[in-house]
């Protein structure tokens, strides 16, 4: 079997993953532990984010004619390939979380429904909180109000009665 006829399917397999993608993250994992390397998958996982260590040609291919091509420059070396169909910022969240604690762990770059960021804007990106909670902060925050009008509404009527 040729060598092309065996690295096709791990090429259609990262091309699948960028399918549909609202994130994929670079990351240089150089330096860990295992021990570390599984508590990161552990929580990439739970997060819902792909996290896989390709070659970086296979990457280069899949990625070709996507708007993933943008992460070319950064794969040098060795590269995991951290990818989430669901929430844009987990992958990027969770890894910078975890750089905190293992910094042998290198944020490349990142690629966020679309828009190429570099090592810096990828570090901004993981500020940004899950859709989860920037929905229940706005729900707070409307809530609130009416909240606070039905306290004093409340107020009167009970002073009304007294």
């Amino acid at each position: 079997m040729a060598k092309v006829e065996l690295k096709q399917p791990i090429v259609a397999e990262i091309a699948e993953l960028f399918n549909g993608a609202a994130s994929a993250v670079v990351v240089d994992y150089r330096g860990l532990t295992v021990e570390q390397d599984t508590q990161l998958r552990k929580k990439l996982r739970e997060a819902g984010v792909s996290y896989k260590v390709y070659k970086n040609t296979m990457i280069r291919f899949a990625a070709k004619g996507t708007e993933f091509e943008a992460l070319e420059p950064h794969l040098e070396g060795p590269t995991a390939l951290a990818v989430s169909k669901d929430d844009a910022t987990a992958p990027a969240r969770v890894l910078a979380e975890f750089a905190k604690t293992a910094d042998k762990l290198e944020l490349k770059a990142g690629v966020v429904e679309g828009t190429y960021y570099d090592q810096k804007g990828i570090q901004v990106i993981a500020t940004i909180p899950s859709r989860e909670v920037l929905l229940g902060r706005l729900f707070g925050s409307m809530q609130s109000p009416i909240t606070n009008f039905a306290r004093v509404l409340n107020q009167i009527a009970e002073k009304a009665e007294a």
